[in-house]
């Protein structure tokens, strides 16, 4: 197991906000995250793993952007866009698997329209839950 990284933001998706919602902790099981409105619809998408890196390369841009705004629902201050599918992650008591990368969404554009191209391959990565748990905002991430 090596450390490669910590958990800086937690967000979820609430049914009629507008944007994500910041928590300091969220369970997690098969079906997702409990209390986000995208909880069991689609296991293989269950958990969207971003990187401050993505904030960085659009602020380089001209673009700033609050944490949350990409979709993510955690943020990390490493980057995982290059794992591969099936890479397995401890954070905390929780094992994550990732599944596939994140494709470009359309409210992307909405926020700038240079944004889809310029995150095309740095927006995030999703994962499905291995193990279930808590995860907190400082955890540490492992790669197993």
């Amino acid at each position: 197991m090596k450390k490669v990284g910590k958990i800086l933001e937690l967000f979820i998706s609430i049914e009629g906000a507008e944007n994500r919602v910041k928590k300091a902790s969220f369970m997690v099981d098969k079906s997702g995250i409990l209390g986000d409105k995208f909880y069991g619809k689609s296991i293989q998408r269950s958990i969207l793993l971003s990187s401050e890196d993505s904030y960085l390369l659009s602020k380089e841009q001209g673009i700033e952007l609050s944490y949350g705004l990409l979709g993510e629902n955690i943020l990390m201050d490493f980057n995982p866009y290059s794992l591969d599918v099936g890479t397995k992650l401890k954070i905390g008591e929780v094992t994550l698997e990732i599944t596939q990368a994140c494709t470009i969404c359309n409210h992307l554009s909405k926020v700038d329209k240079k944004l889809p191209k310029l995150l095309k391959n740095d927006r995030g990565i999703f994962a499905k839950v291995i193990k279930s748990g808590s995860i907190h905002v400082n955890n540490a991430v492992f790669m197993l």
